[in-house]
């Protein structure tokens, strides 16, 4: 693969990451579909997008997928569009980036994981730009959705850490995409008073599912054996960072001073912590 497709691929993969927090934000914001039915429209049209594309493909992969990792991929996608009820595209990209990456260190300490000089700067600075975000105050996230969004990032660091070793990428998250399923149609039946399905909710909820969760994992881990370990965590710093500036362009979200401290702090922080690992 040529250097060119593999930096487009990347950049393609980042946008739809980011697209999910615009897509449900949006969706939930401006339409009349309620968490629920956008948790399950999306995990059903992501399911069978990665399961398309996982039939395209020609070779022997190994790989299924496990129901504890499809409950942790249901507890992401759950909190995820409950958390966006309330949470600003921005702030909640950037609060579930830094759980999601807080989990994943944590893990590697509980092991063993040894981090000095830069690296316990950049926990220091991380962990006070989440805690300065979430503080009381009038530019302060909802505190509801902000503990939703921390728990849907820590599923998904518990999911990513799980999916390691576990397999072909592609095979095991539509097996966990698949399995996931029964979880969102329970949340369903118990949120059945609530169900609020609109035209224009309905297709944001199928494209955050089909396009930037399917074919974006499938072009990400297309893209991901050509990048070094390094590189591909140090290219998902951009996530919080795109998905501010849709929220900005596009939602008319405001950039607040909080926010933009915050915003450096927290990702500065992770980007010290991943990049001094390769020294």
């Amino acid at each position: 693969m040529s250097h060119a497709r593999v930096i487009g691929m990347t950049a393609l993969a980042m946008l739809a990451f980011a697209g999910n927090s615009l897509l449900c934000r949006v969706a939930l914001k401006d339409t009349g579909i309620d968490a629920a039915s956008f948790t399950t429209i999306r995990l059903v049209s992501g399911a069978v997008m990665l399961w398309l594309l996982v039939c395209t493909r020609r070779g022997t992969y190994s790989g299924s997928g496990s129901w504890l990792s499809a409950l942790m991929l249901f507890a992401y996608a759950a909190g995820f569009s409950f958390a966006y009820l309330s949470l600003p595209a921005a702030a909640g990209a950037l609060i579930l980036f830094g759980a999601v990456q807080a989990t994943m260190i944590t893990h590697g300490i509980v092991r063993g994981e040894r981090f000095r000089g830069r690296q316990l700067l950049g926990l220091v600075l991380a962990f006070g730009g989440l805690v300065g975000l979430m503080l009381p105050g009038l530019s302060a996230p909802p505190l509801y959705g902000s503990l939703l969004m921390l728990a849907a990032g820590g599923a998904w660091g518990i999911y990513s850490l799980r999916g390691k070793g576990a397999g072909d990428p592609l095979r095991v998250t539509a097996g966990n995409f698949i399995r996931a399923i029964p979880f969102a149609i329970v949340l369903s039946a118990f949120s059945f008073k609530a169900i609020s399905v609109d035209g224009a909710g309905f297709w944001y909820a199928l494209a955050s599912g089909a396009i930037t969760s399917g074919v974006g994992y499938a072009i990400w881990y297309t893209a991901l054996p050509a990048l070094k370990a390094t590189n591909a965590a140090t290219v998902q710093l951009s996530v919080p960072v795109i998905a501010a500036l849709g929220g900005i362009v596009f939602l008319g979200e405001s950039l607040t001073m909080r926010l933009a401290i915050t915003s450096v702090a927290i990702i500065g922080g992770i980007a010290l912590v991943v990049m001094s690992k390769a020294e």
